[in-house]
């Protein structure tokens, strides 16, 4: 079982908790030399640089400028992210400023993503792996090494969320987001809350429910409530937690990775699995929407930025990596896609400047966990040759096999 240490979430805990505030400099009193004429015959001067030219999206978001401002000569970049995770303002401000034509595609899974590029054929220049999938991509030649002297962010992302065991010292991949899988409720609707993944399988929730569609996450809650590993490569557990979700996936009545949050704002469920960013939305929605994080223990994940072997556009991907992670730009993150977020940068510019986002983002237990959320949680890695059996397992008990 993989679990974060308590040195490495407690930095990702103090920034998030305490305030976060910039202080400028102190104008300076001018010296007596500074406030003397001049006696000398006046320089000729430089005529005046233009200003740069201002940039308006379409929702009346004015595009900061790049900081700074890469060298691009391609033409177009080409986006594979999971779905709903892209503010549009940072897609048109990105064409606006860049001249650079973006084509977005989505998916709903890691395995999809995988099984996309492995196929060939496809031409993405950036990609968001979660990190489970990483190491594999790595091992598998997916995805080309970062040029570090081309990143000028690096120095805003917070320690816990660099150098992890599936990408050390950030070779391949830069943070983008992170956050928890656990239990959502209805406290108006349920009567009786659910406390841990176990309480899943209780006959009053059947036809309620709403699930990720991702198997490493079900299966994985699955081998909890039965004390094992979430990454066991043995096939014997592996059967016992087939053999117990064959009695819980007829009792959901949605599997959802695009917009689990829509059907529990909506009423047609009560309760599920669900992501930290969907929970948070849906609860300013529904405030009876709760969020529990299982006696078990929830599952950790981290979702990052890499650019795949042979992408035909890299110095594109440079620039809107450097271009969105940027304070001014990735404090939209907390407005759309509120996970837990790694960029301090980010974190201090919606502090000064928006702080009826930050200040819900920020004391709220579902974007801003307890310490011991991430003491017993466990992350899901990559699980090798047993990886076949796993997709198995969830192709035949979702078919009802």
């Amino acid at each position: 079982m993989f679990k974060r240490s308590l040195s490495l979430f407690w930095g990702l805990l103090v920034v998030l908790a305490l305030a976060l505030s910039a202080c400028g400099p102190k104008p300076s009193t001018p010296t007596a030399a500074a406030t003397e004429v001049p006696t000398a015959a006046p320089q000729k001067t430089e005529a005046p640089t233009a200003a740069p030219q201002k940039y308006v999206t379409s929702s009346g978001f004015e595009c900061p400028q790049p900081e700074p401002r890469l060298e691009v000569t391609s033409k177009e970049l080409n986006l594979f992210v999971w779905t709903e995770y892209i503010p549009t303002e940072w897609k048109e401000c990105f064409s606006m400023v860049y001249g650079v034509k973006i084509n977005h595609d989505e998916y709903s899974s890691n395995e999809e993503m995988y099984a996309k590029l492995e196929k060939g054929g496809t031409n993405y220049d950036l990609v968001q792996p979660t990190d489970y999938i990483v190491s594999l991509m790595i091992q598998k030649g997916m995805l080309q090494k970062l040029d570090k002297s081309k990143l000028f962010f690096l120095e805003n992302m917070l320690p816990p969320f660099m150098n992890q065991p599936f990408d050390p010292n950030n070779e391949y991949t830069v943070p983008y987001q992170a956050g928890t899988d656990a239990i959502v409720y209805n406290a108006k609707t349920v009567q009786t809350p659910p406390q841990k993944w176990a309480d899943l399988w209780n006959p009053e929730y059947a036809g309620r429910m709403v699930f990720l569609d991702d198997s490493r996450v079900i299966i994985g809650m699955t081998l909890l409530t039965l004390g094992y590993d979430v990454n066991t490569r043995d096939p014997n557990q592996l059967q016992q937690a087939k053999e117990k979700l064959k009695q819980l996936i007829p009792n959901v009545k949605l599997f959802d990775s695009d917009s689990p949050k829509t059907a529990l704002i909506a009423g047609d469920v009560d309760l599920g699995v669900t992501w930290t960013g969907e929970a948070y939305l849906a609860q300013q929605e529904v405030p009876e929407i709760t969020y529990v994080y299982p006696e078990e223990g929830a599952i950790l994940w981290q979702d990052n930025w890499a650019i795949p072997t042979g992408a035909p556009h890299p110095d594109a991907a440079y620039a809107w990596l450097n271009y969105t992670m940027q304070g001014n730009m990735f404090w939209l993150m907390l407005r759309d896609f509120p996970y837990i977020n790694p960029n301090k940068a980010a974190l201090e510019f919606a502090k000064a400047n928006h702080p009826d986002i930050y200040e819900p983002y920020i004391n709220s237990p579902i974007t801003n966990p307890p310490l011991e959320v991430f003491e017993k949680g466990h992350r899901i890695t990559d699980v090798g040759e047993a990886l076949p059996l796993y997709d198995q397992i969830w192709t035949e008990v979702k078919s009802g096999q």
